[in-house]
């Protein structure tokens, strides 16, 4: 059975492009530095972002758990939002793998105030730990594109404290499509960057972590003791350079089909969508009025061809993607309909 699946763009399969690109791939033992696929890859994400250099990983986790290994020493604090993706969804790494402390924000639908940013930045006190980083996230998890000058303002006020930034860009592409502006636009407000190659790109593995080169270069040694050390990764670094060159410029495809997706959504009696967090290709909405069970409900989905995700925190979200069309987003429509009026 051929399936609609909504629950996340990270569902994407390779087109036949990246296919035929993965079996042709040059590739090399990357540990050695000697895989030109990768190195390719590597050179051209980091042009794309404006950053001296890139560093191919596993995922978007790993991409930024060793940013934050690489700029903090053990026992730093991190200064980011309560309900960032590196808070909620990376299963506490950062207490593992560096060794450091969340000094959590609340956000405004994923906004830091710039002003308590800084006021939780620690002075010098024997009993303080020092503060080693502020992350930010754009395109937000919540669905949402935090505007640029909201990252302006925090990005001042960590340079005037000698702060390194970091950027959680997993869907970093999509943030800029919505805002009409060039990634560079974005990254230009970050010391560092992660963004995602199987989010909506397509790729079947990997993000890319980027920065300096002197920040890569260390970046690199933790990556190997992370387990990061790929040999011929060039087999996936090919799916990433098609991800990257070819994949970019449709995402408003996606935004535009979840628009049509939301707007339908909300003629379903009962159904609360959340327009204002419609930003990319994320769908949010509230179902409690239907009474109607969302274990149910996925299964009820399943057995007519769609993949869903249960609520989260009383919230439902469906997300559109490459291989789901305006027509699928109609018949999950009238799936809807037909399973609430049974």
């Amino acid at each position: 059975m051929k399936f609609i699946d909504l629950r996340s763009d990270t569902v994407t399969v390779p087109t036949q492009a990246m296919r035929d690109a993965m079996y042709n791939a040059q590739v090399g033992d990357d540990v050695y530095r000697d895989d030109p696929t990768v190195a390719e890859l590597e050179c051209f994400a980091a042009e794309l972002v404006g950053k001296e250099a890139a560093l191919f990983v596993p995922s978007g986790t790993f991409g930024n758990q060793l940013a934050l290994f690489t700029h903090c020493r053990r026992g730093d604090e991190v200064i980011l939002g309560d309900d960032s993706h590196i808070v909620v969804h990376e299963v506490g790494a950062p207490s593992v793998i560096a060794g450091v402390q969340l000094r959590t924000l609340k956000s405004s639908n994923g906004q830091l105030n710039p002003d308590e940013v800084e006021s939780k930045i620690r002075g010098i006190d024997i009993h303080f730990p020092s503060t080693g980083l502020i992350c930010l996230e754009n395109a937000h998890s919540n669905g949402r594109v935090i505007p640029l000058s909201n990252m302006e303002k925090i990005y001042s006020i960590a340079k005037k404290h000698n702060l390194p930034v970091h950027l959680d860009g997993a869907r970093l592409f999509n943030a800029a499509a919505y805002l009409k502006v060039d990634a560079k636009d974005i990254t230009k407000y970050c010391n560092s960057v992660m963004f995602c190659l199987s989010k909506g790109l397509c790729a079947p593995v990997g993000s890319i972590l980027a920065g300096t080169k002197e920040f890569i270069d260390r970046a690199r040694k933790g990556r190997k003791l992370m387990g990061g050390g790929l040999r011929q990764a060039g087999f996936l670094a090919a799916a990433g350079l098609v991800a990257l060159k070819e994949m970019r410029a449709r995402l408003t495809e996606d935004h535009e089909n979840a628009l049509i997706l939301a707007d339908e959504l909300s003629k379903i009696p009962g159904i609360k969508v959340n327009y204002e967090n419609v930003h990319i290709n994320m769908v949010f909405f509230d179902m409690s009025e239907t009474n109607y069970d969302t274990d149910k409900l996925v299964q009820d989905f399943y057995n007519k061809g769609i993949k869903i995700n249960s609520a989260e925190n009383g919230e439902m979200r469906f997300v559109t993607n490459y291989w789901v069309t305006k027509e699928d987003i109609h018949f999950v429509i009238d799936t809807f309909k037909e399973i609430l009026s049974a």
